[in-house]
């Protein structure tokens, strides 16, 4: 792996040479990020050497080079998942290519079903830790110490000083968020009542189907992680209805603007 990703990073240094300073996914709906960047290079996914390819229409496929904030930044605009086929290893490759291009922090935003009773569609969750629920793990197989420890600490998945920041951010333009736990799971169908009433049970606020692969990866390369999720229908008892993709879209372009400016104002801080 340590072989592809150098060749990934020495092709990509050959379109840009800068060295960003933070990465950022966004998740579905939720790429008007792009709009307050000051672009100063694209690259496909599919022009680039070993990456994987999005498949999911909702999903822009390029990686988005320039400047926000006053910050030097790589965007992934579309992300990859386990049920397009993919492995964790595969899904969370973008990770390693950014820690070896030199980002020191990573921003994630995704869309997600809401658990906690307090949520309403539309809101916003900053997540405080996460719930593995994928069969495999992007760490598994053998070891390179290239690219970290063999058995990371996880015990600040989500980077508290970077929350902190966020919640005053928040705050400061009167913006409702919450703070809460995400699970993660391999989609694509959406949860049945039972398994949301499952998840609300061993602890979480939300459910999505990403995330959680790309922080571990990041943390087992020492890259703080900040998580943010847009609550784009429910999961709570009573409350739970019949929607579609484009149901979710509709929610998360909803909320994005809110979104935005929370990691515009993060980015600035760091």
């Amino acid at each position: 792996m340590l072989e592809k990703i150098k060749g990934t990073v020495e092709f990509i240094q050959s379109k840009y040479s800068k060295r960003p300073q933070i990465g950022i996914i966004l998740g579905t709906g939720l790429g008007a990020l792009v709009d307050d960047i000051d672009v100063e290079e694209v690259i496909e996914y599919e022009k680039i050497p070993n990456f994987p390819v999005s498949t999911v229409e909702s999903h822009h496929g390029r990686l988005i080079f320039g400047k926000i904030s006053g910050k030097t930044v790589v965007v992934m605009q579309g992300r990859f998942h386990y049920y397009e086929g993919y492995s964790a290893q595969e899904i969370t490759f973008p990770i390693r290519v950014f820690k070896f291009l030199g980002i020191e922090k990573l921003l994630i935003s995704n869309a997600s079903g809401g658990l906690n009773p307090d949520h309403a569609v539309s809101d916003l969750m900053i997540m405080t830790d996460h719930i593995n629920l994928h069969p495999g793990n992007p760490l598994r197989g053998k070891n390179n110490a290239g690219l970290g420890p063999r058995f990371p600490d996880m015990s600040e998945p989500y980077d508290h000083k970077m929350i902190d920041q966020a919640l005053k951010i928040a705050e400061q333009h009167r913006i409702k968020v919450h703070k809460g736990v995400y699970a993660s799971v391999t989609g694509p169908n959406l949860e049945t009542p039972a398994e949301y009433k499952f998840m609300r049970i061993i602890g979480a606020d939300a459910v999505g189907m990403s995330t959680v692969p790309e922080c571990i990866v990041a943390r087992q390369m020492d890259i703080p992680v900040f998580a943010i999720s847009i609550i784009t229908d429910l999961g709570v008892p009573g409350k739970i209805e019949k929607i579609s993709v484009e149901d979710v879209i509709m929610a998360a372009n909803s909320a994005e603007p809110k979104m935005t400016l929370i990691f515009k104002e993060l980015i600035a801080l760091q």
